[in-house]
């Protein structure tokens, strides 16, 4: 029932999720109606993307994460990471109106989760997670800012928290297959003139989706690795 639940209320987010696509990029009102962007969701390919994509993450959440108490971060993460991956493949940017409290949502939202489970140390092993991944990608960035943003920096600190909360081997899994995802796409669109290699492609969708498979399934990976 919980599954099911999150499911169809991944899919009515989905729709809200929508109206933030529209209007956090330009700074408008988030709260001011009309709300045409509600029907606007199914006509557009994105839109519908959006809608769709949600309510299966929600219900994949779900069932993966074992901690009711944790379940509320991850159901935020997802959201937000959605909400992000859609604004950057439309303008480019990840904006901190958005980043910033998602980082202080899964901070605060897994440490109450620690307090309720009496367990301090996946709240220890995340925020360490976060602090290393964050520095890795302030030191790709400062090495290459062409190749990776700041956005992508600041979203780091976010996956690896979330991640860290599963373990070490999820974090590494995540943010790897990032990177994965992203080669492949890239040379898909460039073996088929879609893109040149001048052309730049929003990273931060990739990041998403590498933390999303381990969110889901990291541990599965993780234990195949190992033997």
């Amino acid at each position: 029932m919980l599954v099911a639940a999150c499911g169809v209320g991944g899919l009515v987010v989905g729709v809200l999720l929508w109206v933030l696509v529209e209007r956090v990029p330009d700074r408008r009102s988030l709260l001011a109606g009309p709300f045409p962007e509600l029907g606007t969701a199914f006509r557009e390919p994105l839109g519908l993307a959006v809608v769709i994509v949600t309510g299966p993450l929600f219900a994949g959440v779900a069932a993966r994460v074992g901690d009711v108490w944790a379940l509320p971060a991850f159901v935020v993460l997802s959201a937000a990471l959605v909400l992000l991956s859609a604004i950057d493949l439309r303008h480019y940017i990840l904006p901190n109106r958005i980043v910033f409290p998602l980082a202080a949502a899964m901070v605060l939202l897994l440490g109450g989760a620690a307090v309720a489970d009496g367990d301090a140390d996946p709240l220890v092993r995340a925020l360490a997670c976060g602090a290393g991944a964050f520095l890795a990608f302030m030191t790709l960035h400062l090495v290459s800012p062409r190749a990776m943003g700041f956005g992508d920096v600041k979203l780091s600190f976010v996956l690896g928290v979330a991640l860290g909360w599963f373990g070490v081997g999820e974090t590494v899994v995540g943010l790897f297959l990032g990177f994965v995802y992203g080669a492949v796409v890239g040379v898909v669109l460039i073996a088929t003139k879609l893109r040149t290699r001048k052309d730049h492609v929003p990273f931060g969708p990739f990041l998403a989706a590498g933390a999303m498979t381990a969110v889901l399934v990291g541990d599965v990976i993780v234990d195949w690795y190992r033997g």
